[in-house]
Order: structure tokens, then C-alpha cells, then sequence
């Protein structure tokens, strides 16, 4: 591995593309730490101190690399970005013009590119709106506002222009990464803020372990988060493959094999998509309820109970939702009729299945079995920071618990899984060793 990485360097145009990588992401991590003007920072850190576990605040302030809580110009991240291409992706298959221009090549990725940014500033200035409202609404336990009283009107639009532009920003970020460095941008920037929390929270969780006298705790994650990182990994890796053998073809009065190939049928297709999908919508009641009030109505204080992370209630529900958005997004992104159709064309089949129709219902079921074992392995690895919140409230903050979670982890790995292979590829291309050996070794693991 020691040698890929001076390799990198060796190469002009990759060590150029890694530079300026690092580069914007450590732009991107300087602006998440300055704040929206206007507002009282030392009345915004007391507030936070004084909350504690801020519930599913934390869950999305891992996604903004913590801009969030200090509301800083990167106070939303790029979810909403992430949130207006998944709307895209979905009303692809509501609105057949959005569908048709999805098959038209870079010219029809450029409009659907442009309406994503089209949705991505219409979310960004509901979910401003949202923030600063709230903001104004923080008092600490002393009476100090985050927002000075006298703010009105033109601090509301201040506040909602720097945190749109923020975003857009982060997104023009992730489009340079894309372009003219390594790796997925966008996925680069979430996966950066969540990689820079981790010493300080690990400390943050070690020290109060330690402070509660029981040693045990630390180890026992410790060995947990082992285990997810392997489980993220078996679960970011796992592919069906299907064997596809072509018709033979005559070449100078004799019969040619064609290459024998294989569709790659993964185990979770779909990412952290669904995660994404059941939080949004398990925290939209939780966040309404929360202000409204529950102290005068006994079924919203259930309802808040029932939504409250580490409640058994709350856990049934987001599994349930894992499993039914993985089956949801994996049907919209996989069409098993078009690979049937396009297999036929070529003169492709599936050995001992016959083309057309019945190819598409194998690939259906084959999909559907793979799909549930990976939609319920997923389940699994998100709700384990539910499971530390109830069994170690006291001991580890609701902030690591997510950090631990399968979520966090399930991102770090597939990007940088994503990343080393894209470097790889550039290595041996250029006839360099790569991350796992020599060209010749890893020629011989396929």
C-alpha cells in the first residue's frame, strides 16, 4: 500500500487530481465553521450544552459535518441536493418526459441536472426559512437569545441567502471534485464531514465512559464498531452475478464462442437511500410535535415517545421503512424488462432460461431474494446506534451512538471503497502497482 500511495505522487495529472480533491474539502471544512452573521455563537453553544441529546437533530448534523448545530453558511450541507435528485429520480417514473430525457444522453442529463438544481434551490429556501425561524425561537436557560431581539425581517432574508448559497456552493464543490479531481464529490463532502467528527467524539465517548467507571462499555464498542465496519463492507461488496452467454457467430467459414459475461446484481443496490427516506420521514412528525408542545395533549406526548430514538416503537417502525424503501428504490433504478429486451437484441441469454419474458421474471425473483436479505442486513446496521442509546444512555452521547451506527459507516466505506478503486484503475492504467499488489496479482484474483 506504501508504494501506491508514492505512486500516486509518481504520476503528474493523478497527483494534480488528488491535490486539488484535498484542497476543496479543506475549503469545504473552513466555511463550516463560519457562522450565519447576526447571531449570538456563544448563546447558540450554551443552548446545545444545555439540550443534550438533540434526538434526530444529531442524525442530520452528521450529514453537514456539524454545520448544523453551530448554523454556520454550510448549515444544511448538501442534503438538499441529495433530496432534490432523489425527488428527480422518482418523478421519472410519474412523468414520462422526465424519463424520455434520462434516455437522451448528456443532452438530457444536462436538463434533468438543471432541474435538480431548480429543486435543489427550492428546498434549500423552505428548509432556510425553517432554520431561522427556529433560531429565533432559541432562548437559553438564562433568557439570552441566539437572535437578537430587534432582528427582523432583513436578518430572516440575510440568514436564507447564506444558507442557499452555501449549499450551492458545496454542490459546485462536488461538481469540481467530480470533474477535475478523484472520486464522487458530493459523496467525498458527506463523507468528510462525518470523517472529521470521529477522534473528537470517540474522545468525547472514551472520556465519559471512563468517568462512569465502566471500562467494559469502551471495549465492547470497540469491538462493535470492528464488527460494523466489516458487515458495511460485506454489505457495499456483495454481487449477484448472473452468467450471460452469447449466440455463436461465424468468422472466415468457422464457428466463434463470443466472451461469456455476467450481469452484477448487488446485494443493496439502493445505498443509504433508504436510511435516508425513513429518517426523513420518521423526523418530520417527531420535529411538528416537538413545536406544538406535548405537555397539554396526552396522544401527542405518546406520539413523541413513540418517536424518540431507542424506543422500541421508534425501532420497528425505521426497520420497516429500511426494508420497504430498499424494495422501492432497487424496482425504480432496475428494470429487468429493458435488460431482458437488450439481451434479446443482442442475441444474450441467461443459460437455461429463455429470452424475453421469462428472462425478466428470473431476474425479478433472483432481485427480489437478494434484495430482501440485503434490505434486512441494512435494517440491522441502522439501528444499532437505537441499540446503544437503550442499553448505554448515561454512558454514550446520542451523537457517537449515530457516528457508531451503520449509517456513518455504511457512507465512509462505499466512498472510500469508491475512491481507492477509481485510483487503482488510474495506477494500472499507467502500468503503476496498485493498492492490493502488482498488476499481474491482481489480474489473477477475476
Amino acid at each position: 500500500m506504501s508504494s501506491a500511495v508514492v505512486n500516486i505522487f509518481k504520476i503528474p495529472d493523478l497527483r494534480k487530481r488528488v491535490l486539488f480533491t484535498l484542497f476543496m474539502l479543506i475549503v469545504y471544512r473552513i466555511g463550516a465553521h463560519i457562522p450565519i452573521p447576526g447571531i449570538n455563537v456563544e448563546a447558540l453553544r450554551d443552548y446545545f450544552v444545555e439540550a443534550e441529546n438533540s434526538g434526530v437533530l444529531d442524525f442530520f448534523d452528521l450529514f453537514a459535518g456539524g454545520a448544523l448545530k453551530r448554523f454556520t453558511i454550510f448549515a444544511l450541507g448538501i442534503m438538499p441536493y441529495i433530496s432534490s435528485s432523489i425527488i428527480i429520480d422518482l418523478l421519472k417514473t410519474v412523468f414520462p418526459y422526465l424519463m424520455e430525457l434520462s434516455k437522451e444522453g448528456a443532452e438530457g442529463q444536462k436538463k434533468l441536472s438543471q432541474y435538480t438544481k431548480y429543486g435543489t434551490v427550492f428546498l434549500c429556501t423552505i428548509q432556510g426559512l425553517g432554520l431561522v425561524f427556529w433560531m429565533k425561537s432559541m432562548r437559553t436557560a438564562d433568557g439570552t437569545t441566539v437572535v437578537p431581539e430587534g432582528a427582523g425581517i432583513g436578518f430572516t432574508i440575510m440568514a436564507v441567502l447564506a444558507i442557499v448559497t452555501g449549499t450551492m456552493v458545496l454542490m459546485w464543490f462536488g461538481e469540481q471534485i467530480t470533474e477535475r479531481g478523484i472520486g464522487n464529490g458530493i459523496s467525498l463532502i458527506i463523507m468528510a464531514g462525518i470523517v472529521v467528527r470521529l477522534p473528537q467524539s470517540f474522545y468525547a465517548t472514551m472520556k465519559k465512559i471512563g468517568d462512569t467507571g465502566e471500562p467494559i462499555v469502551g471495549i465492547i464498542l470497540l469491538g462493535l464498531f470492528f464488527l460494523v465496519v466489516a458487515a458495511c463492507i460485506l454489505l457495499t461488496l456483495g454481487t449477484r452475478r448472473i452468467p450471460v452467454q452469447y449466440g455463436k457467430r461465424m468468422m472466415g467459414g468457422a464457428a466463434m464462442q463470443r466472451t461469456a459475461q455476467y450481469i452484477p446484481l448487488r446485494v443493496n443496490a439502493a445505498g443509504v437511500i433508504p436510511i435516508i427516506f425513513a429518517s426523513a420521514i420518521i423526523v418530520f412528525p417527531s420535529q411538528m410535535v416537538r413545536m406544538i408542545g406535548v405537555s397539554s395533549n396526552v396522544y401527542l406526548n405518546k406520539l413523541q415517545y413513540w418517536l424518540t430514538p431507542g424506543q422500541v416503537p421508534y425501532i420497528v417502525l425505521y426497520s420497516a421503512l429500511v426494508i420497504f424503501f430498499c424494495f422501492f428504490y432497487t424496482q425504480l433504478r432496475f428494470n429487468p424488462v429493458e435488460i431482458a429486451d437488450n439481451l434479446k437484441k443482442y442475441g444474450g441469454f441467461i443459460p437455461g432460461i429463455r429470452p424475453g419474458l421469462n428472462t425478466s421474471d428470473y431476474l425479478m425473483g433472483v432481485l427480489n431474494r437478494i434484495t430482501l436479505s440485503g434490505s434486512i442486513f441494512l435494517a440491522l446496521i441502522s439501528i444499532v446506534p437505537d441499540f446503544i442509546i437503550r442499553i448505554w444512555p448515561e454512558q454514550v452521547p446520542m451523537e457517537m451512538a449515530y457516528l457508531f451506527g451503520g449509517t456513518s459507516l455504511l457512507i465512509i466505506v462505499g466512498v472510500a471503497l469508491d475512491t481507492l478503486k477509481q485510483i487503482e484503475s488510474q495506477l494500472l492504467m499507467r502500468h503503476y502497482d496498485g493498492f492490493l499488489g502488482s498488476k499481474k496479482k491482481i489480474q489473477g484474483r477475476f
